[in-house]
């Protein structure tokens, strides 16, 4: 994918969430590592009606080389992206949303490490394990650090990690395009909202079902 490319395909994805009501206000960022540098959606900037050439553009160190100022979720898209690429070099981009379904599981108190149960087994092939990261400020260097160590943990286990939830803020995903980065969002908070629908909790799907996923589809549970 050239800049160019990348470009459009950013403001494309973020219309097409903006409309569906994955992000709302200014809530919400994306970004796509490049050869040299990144791309990422600017601060402040409503995901439904950006300009593809006023999107932020950084170097290799984050310097800012053009463009509307840069979101500052840049530094934790940065970590994600060094975490997230021993495990998956094809890595590319990072969408980070505050989709109400999501968040909604981190208001009330949960003893759970993760977001989710293994629920659905799409959600267990196409999004898997999400760690869910103890609340702090938005663009507090200790929940970056808090990311990469997940990310690290995950993958070092054997099964790498494609998500994470910051705690009352939103999810954090990310794969090798945006269009794949998106649908991983999409199927999370689908999750999340039959979670939150059913009054009485279904019990996840077992081992042996899981172990067929892994099996058949190579998920990563």
């Amino acid at each position: 994918m050239t800049e160019s490319e990348a470009r459009e395909e950013i403001c494309r994805i973020g219309a097409s969430l903006f409309a569906r009501g994955y992000v709302h206000a200014t809530a919400g960022n994306i970004s796509v590592r490049l050869d040299d540098g990144f791309l990422i959606t600017p601060t402040d900037a409503c995901l439904g009606l950006l300009d593809p050439a006023r999107l932020a553009r950084l170097d290799a160190n984050l310097q800012q080389t053009g463009g509307d100022r840069a979101s500052k979720t840049i530094a934790l898209h940065a970590c994600i992206y060094a975490a997230a690429t021993r495990f998956d070099a094809a890595t590319r981009c990072v969408i980070h949303t505050h989709s109400t379904h999501c968040v909604a599981l981190t208001l009330a108190p949960s003893k759970s490490p993760e977001l989710l149960p293994a629920l659905t087994p799409y959600f267990v092939m196409k999004v898997g394990h999400v760690p869910v990261i103890d609340y702090h400020r938005p663009g507090a260097p200790e929940a970056a650090e808090q990311v990469a160590q997940a990310i690290e943990r995950y993958g070092a286990q054997g099964t790498p990690i494609r998500a994470v939830m910051l705690q009352r803020l939103g999810p954090n995903v990310w794969h090798d395009t945006p269009a794949a980065a998106m649908a991983t969002l999409e199927e999370l908070e689908e999750t999340a909202k039959l979670w939150l629908l059913g009054n009485a909790k279904p019990a996840p799907l077992g081992a042996a079902e899981i172990d067929e996923l892994r099996r058949t589809f190579g998920a990563r549970w």
